[in-house]
């Protein structure tokens, strides 16, 4: 053959001719489809002012709507967030609603996690107590309880001895299990082969815990501003047991809650000494003032000196500070005054619970001394 015909990727079939037109049939498709219309043009937007024209279908559905609701007796669907659309269709371009007239979440379900975290266990689920101690004294307290494990094959020492017999004079169920078993339950916690099943932690309302101090010689109460640890909330708690204060209270947000691990680090003292739950600590620290009490707050750079607080022998509210931030600003204004720990070494600032136990050792000195 001449010229190239035996190259690679020659052509082999004849050349096609001109594309076949559709005659006009797509002419529509291919014009333009206006302006885009302002908000309040727009009858599925929120910014319609409701003054234009409805195109013909959005009015035909909204009329159908309304019939429906009338049959039914019910509000019509229009115009409401979340609901099926009824005022846009096929008639109407760009009808997908917008974020922010998507139905919003309900508030009062589960709590909001962070992403990729799931939150399968309710607020008001039950937990499990763990350690010798703190099983002990709450059985001691009369908590109640659902259920006791036991792990096999344990050291029987007397406070078992007493959680078994404590536990099964009051009917309250005792499972044994393994010990592998016990630590998957309790993730990993150190348990000492022993827990309980326990509802949420009952606290008390502020005013009752108020009113109760009050009714003391000496009224003495502990505030945590933003303790966020449950470790160092347990230990506080354990320190106000140990030098005589009659409560305890923490706000809502932003703060550690009795949890199993505030429970254990008490050492049982979570349930001898009341701990109350405020929406707003600042408020609460005004009413305890109201009622005579005088609030100080630890500060590293407090203008008072522990060792010279003559108002320890008052009815007295001690606030102590976060484990970083000490003493929020609000909280530190209301405070009647700051008081600080002197220390011999440059050490930057004390655990918020060994300044709360250094703080309440000495007011307890002094009460003793003044008594």
């Amino acid at each position: 053959m001449a010229g190239n015909s035996q190259r690679r990727g020659r052509r082999v079939t004849p050349k096609k001719g001109a594309a076949a037109g559709s005659g006009g049939k797509n002419r529509s498709s291919l014009s333009g489809k206006g302006r885009t219309l302002p908000a309040d043009e727009r009858p599925w937007h929120k910014g319609y002012s409701g003054t234009e024209k409805l195109p013909n279908r959005t009015a035909w559905k909204q009329a159908k709507e309304k019939k429906a609701a009338a049959a039914e007796g019910r509000a019509p669907k229009i115009g409401q967030p979340g609901t099926k659309d009824t005022t846009w269709g096929k008639g109407t371009k760009g009808s997908k609603p917008r974020q922010s007239q998507r139905q919003a979440p309900q508030r009062g379900g589960n709590p909001r996690v962070a992403p990729g975290r799931r939150s399968n266990t309710p607020r008001d689920a039950p937990e499990l107590l763990v350690g010798r101690n703190p099983v002990l004294e709450a059985l001691r307290a009369m908590v109640p309880a659902t259920a006791l494990y036991v792990a096999q094959g344990i050291d029987i020492d007397d406070r078992i001895t007493e959680i078994v017999r404590t536990a099964g004079d009051r009917g309250i169920p005792l499972l044994e299990v393994g010990r592998a078993e016990l630590d998957r339950m309790t993730g990993g916690v150190l348990h000492q082969g022993v827990g309980i099943q326990v509802p949420p932690f009952a606290y008390e309302p502020f005013d009752d815990l108020l009113a109760a101090a009050l009714e003391h010689p000496t009224p003495l109460l502990v505030a945590l501003d933003g303790i966020t640890d449950p470790r160092n909330l347990g230990a506080t708690i354990r320190s106000a047991a140990a030098f005589g204060a009659q409560g305890v209270f923490v706000p809502e947000r932003r703060a550690a809650g009795i949890t199993a691990t505030a429970w254990r680090t008490s050492a049982g003292a979570a349930a001898r000494v009341p701990v109350s739950q405020v929406v707003n600590l600042t408020r609460a620290i005004k009413a305890a003032q109201r009622e005579g009490f005088v609030v100080i707050g630890l500060d590293a750079d407090g203008e008072t000196d522990i060792y010279n607080l003559e108002a320890a022998v008052g009815p007295l509210v001690v606030v102590v500070g976060s484990e970083g931030r000490g003493l929020s600003r609000l909280v530190g204004e209301t405070c009647d005054m700051r008081v600080g720990i002197p220390m011999v070494s440059e050490v930057e600032s004390l655990n918020a619970s060994v300044a709360a136990a250094v703080a309440l050792a000495e007011i307890a000195r002094r009460r003793s001394d003044a008594a």
